[in-house]
């Protein structure tokens, strides 16, 4: 069942670059046939086996010779182990399907975001969805409507803070996508833990923002994948946080 899953995992991060690409650029998911971003030259299958084929062509187009990104190697790899390692961990339940959306959220919005500065709309909504349909099944209608309470309640903070931000610097401070990225952290772990991811994925995102704005000069960066990075950590260790703001919040 580890294989199957890990299998599964590397398909799948296969298919979110693949869609990501398509989608950015506003293709079709089945024409044109998958080729390389450089020459156009057609794949043939064993160029589209996930990990090996870019082990095999030593991360070269075999037509131009051209680099891969080997984000696309990475992407698999890392997936394909996270997703054995959920199942090792979590067995058959609620936790390890929200894992894998999880880790599938972040594998999109990390390659949509660092790559195109964008985060699509359907992924975001897609998982809402599914988290959604399984909390109802797995605990219940009120958990259900708890956990989509807690999005729309961290999608209004979001959104003050983004029209605090425009108005203070008199340009974009915060993307959309990162707004409605929102209703999933709140979806997925609740209002309190949600708020925490928030406060992680900032502390991630500083030393990049720094390097950026100092070397780079660069005034805007991704913060989704930070932010949804955040989640994975918070989710994983949620028992842990959980115990931290219920100790905070009796001290005060």
């Amino acid at each position: 069942m580890i294989v199957l899953f890990v299998l599964l995992g590397i398909y799948l991060a296969y298919f979110y670059h693949y869609l990501v690409d398509r989608s950015i650029n506003n293709q079709s998911l089945f024409k044109p046939a998958a080729h390389c971003d450089l020459c156009n030259k057609k794949l043939k299958w064993f160029e589209k086996i996930p990990i090996f084929s870019y082990i095999f062509q030593g991360g070269l187009c075999n037509r131009c010779h051209e680099k891969i990104s080997i984000s696309y190697f990475l992407s698999e790899t890392l997936l394909g182990f996270l997703f054995g390692f959920g199942f090792f961990l979590y067995g058959i339940s609620y936790e390890l399907f929200a894992f894998m959306i999880i880790i599938s959220l972040v594998d999109i919005v990390f390659i949509s975001d660092f790559k195109y500065l964008v985060i699509l709309d359907y992924p975001l909504f897609i998982s809402v969805i599914i988290i959604l349909i399984l909390k109802y099944c797995y605990f219940g209608f009120i958990p259900t409507l708890k956990s989509l309470v807690s999005g729309v309640i961290l999608v209004i903070f979001m959104l003050i803070i983004k029209l605090i931000g425009d108005k203070i610097y008199k340009r974009e401070s915060l993307g959309w996508g990162d707004v409605k990225l929102s209703l999933f952290i709140g979806g997925v772990l609740g209002a309190k833990l949600g708020f925490m991811a928030f406060i992680i994925g900032s502390f991630i995102a500083l030393p990049y923002a720094i390097y950026y704005a100092i070397k780079k000069q660069e005034k805007e960066i991704p913060y989704g994948p930070f932010l949804v990075f955040a989640v994975f950590i918070v989710f994983i260790f949620m028992k842990n946080f959980s115990e931290f703001i219920n100790i905070f919040f009796m001290i005060g």
